[in-house]
């Protein structure tokens, strides 16, 4: 399997997590900083205030990251994890206010072995 094939458009994943958690309490705030804060330490970055994203190489480590976010869970709140291909990413059409942007080229991933 060439490098190619390893890091196409199809086999690339992107994981979602959205999450609505309650802020009233101190102790609500917490837990929810405290997911945000493993969400980042986990190499996700916020794409909106409660939808941050991580791109992987594959399938594999993207199943890594899911179980990583499951893991850190917090007990109250809703939280969806979601993973769409890189092709599929690539189709997202952004807006701020009504002028169309274009979508930021993923991050440099460095693969260790």
């Amino acid at each position: 399997m060439g490098n190619f094939d390893r890091l196409n458009q199809y086999r690339s994943m992107w994981v979602m997590v959205l999450f609505d958690l309650p802020t009233d309490s101190i102790k609500e705030r917490r837990a929810a900083t405290k997911f945000r804060k493993q969400l980042l330490d986990d190499g996700f970055n916020m794409f909106q205030f409660s939808i941050y994203l991580r791109f992987c190489p594959s399938r594999e480590n993207a199943g890594v990251h899911i179980k990583r976010t499951k893991t850190n869970l917090p007990k109250k709140g809703k939280v969806c994890i979601m993973q769409i291909t890189d092709k599929q990413f690539g189709m997202i059409e952004l807006f701020h206010g009504q002028k169309e942007t274009d979508t930021e080229p993923p991050p440099q991933q460095l693969e260790l072995f």
